[in-house]
């Protein structure tokens, strides 16, 4: 099948937009127009999400808006949800392809050799536990930071969680796969890296572990940062820390999910720690990392979450040394384990108790905020809004500086002069 132009659209993790920029170079590496999502395209790439039902109604919701707003596109529905929701997925107007993960790289051959029939295609095979490569087509230059994808997948099957269903079971990037497509990103300008995946801390590959990574990973010239996306607790290393407390690449942030405060939630969840071994963590990284941001995942409304267990992930994220938090409401996921627990929790009270977590949450990261006024941070440039050239440190905060200069994609360091609550406002050093 002959197409010009491809939109792609992307709900969901790190990892996914990862996966769709990787997607994207392929098609534009034959040649064929990306356009935005509201533009015309013969055809229309989603990368599913399925962490919860709001990600499953809000695929439903974009293709009736695809429908709406270019008719005659044809829609390839890509990822988590398409392994697992096929039919479902396959049942919805102008949907041509279904694509599960284990072949959802491969959309654009599968597109060009379609032939034609007009019967949409679901191709949701049985996903690999082996070790992988990712195809290396032209690299984006729009963006200073990139995602580098080193793992799939995951094997902790937490009660809650569809994903090594929709994912399949952990596995680890060739190690030697990483560092070409590092060197080749960074040559087309990225200055920062964010190591991506589902559950980065376990990647295994001849023997090499997320730290043999990072090493490379810190080896490459021209590489200001290398950033770790969310990680689980139990499979941070103490070595990545004291590195992480050196002048290293490593940025000082760890984004790693608490999802409640209460032991008994915990077990329930199947969560690998209790609260007490959370609290420890997370009391030692700060002790060793000076300036370390840390930010958590919380699931509200799981069942059984009383007032008296709420409280306890309130007073968690109120006291323990936790920076910000992003709050989900609990959702049912028919593979999940959960699913078979009593005991729901209205939506309203989810509605009140995630309102009053993101309150939490903002107050907490003000604090961090107004803690480094007065401080020198390195800053990456990235865009220019209303007057302001905007950026990150490495503890990912926004900072806000006026210059005449172009400062996309600079490297620079800025004084801290004030905070308004939401970014840093400084000047250049």
């Amino acid at each position: 099948m002959n197409i010009n132009s491809v939109s792609l659209y992307t709900f969901g993790c790190r990892l996914n937009q990862s996966e769709t920029a990787v997607v994207q170079r392929t098609f534009e590496a034959q040649g064929i127009s990306v356009v935005g999502i509201d533009h015309p395209a013969d055809v229309v790439v989603v990368n599913t999400c399925t962490v919860t039902e709001n990600g499953d109604a809000d695929t439903r919701r974009l293709v009736n808006r695809i429908n709406r707003l270019n008719p005659h596109a044809r829609i390839a529905l890509i990822g988590c949800q398409a392994q697992i929701q096929k039919k479902k997925l396959a049942a919805l107007p102008s949907v041509r392809w279904v694509i599960g993960n284990a072949r959802k790289m491969d959309v654009a051959r599968i597109i060009q050799e379609d032939p034609g029939n007009g019967q949409p295609q679901v191709i949701t095979p049985a996903i690999s536990r082996d070790a992988f490569t990712v195809p290396l087509a032209g690299i984006d230059r729009r963006h200073t930071r990139a995602n580098i994808k080193i793992q799939d997948g995951c094997d902790f099957f937490c009660s809650f969680c569809e994903i090594p269903y929709a994912r399949g079971r952990a596995r680890s990037r060739k190690f030697d796969d990483i560092a070409h497509e590092a060197r080749a990103l960074v040559r087309a300008g990225h200055r920062e890296l964010v190591v991506t995946g589902i559950n980065v801390g376990t990647y295994r590959n001849d023997g090499k572990t997320l730290l043999d990574v990072v090493d490379r990973l810190e080896q490459i010239s021209g590489l200001e940062r290398v950033r770790i996306s969310s990680i689980e607790p139990t499979t941070i290393p103490a070595q990545l820390l004291r590195k992480m407390s050196l002048k290293s690449k490593l940025c000082r942030h760890l984004h790693i999910p608490l999802q409640s405060g209460h032991p008994q939630i915990l077990r329930a969840m199947k969560r690998k720690y209790s609260a007490e071994e959370f609290l420890d963590y997370i009391r030692k990284a700060k002790d060793t990392v000076n300036g370390l941001c840390i930010g958590t995942d919380i699931i509200v409304g799981f069942p059984g979450e009383t007032e008296e267990r709420f409280h306890a992930t309130q007073t968690a994220l109120k006291e323990w040394p936790i920076d910000y938090a992003h709050v989900f409401s609990y959702s049912r996921r028919h593979m999940a384990k959960s699913q078979k627990l009593s005991e729901n929790i209205s939506a309203s009270t989810k509605a009140l108790r995630s309102r009053a977590l993101r309150g939490l949450s903002r107050r907490k990261r003000e604090l961090f905020l107004s803690a480094q006024v007065g401080s020198l941070q390195q800053v990456l440039f990235e865009q220019n809004k209303q007057g302001y050239w905007i950026g990150l440190t490495d503890h990912y905060c926004q900072v806000q500086v006026r210059s005449e200069k172009i400062l996309n994609n600079c490297y620079l360091s800025v004084q801290i002069n004030k905070t308004d609550g939401k970014a840093l406002i400084g000047t250049l050093a």
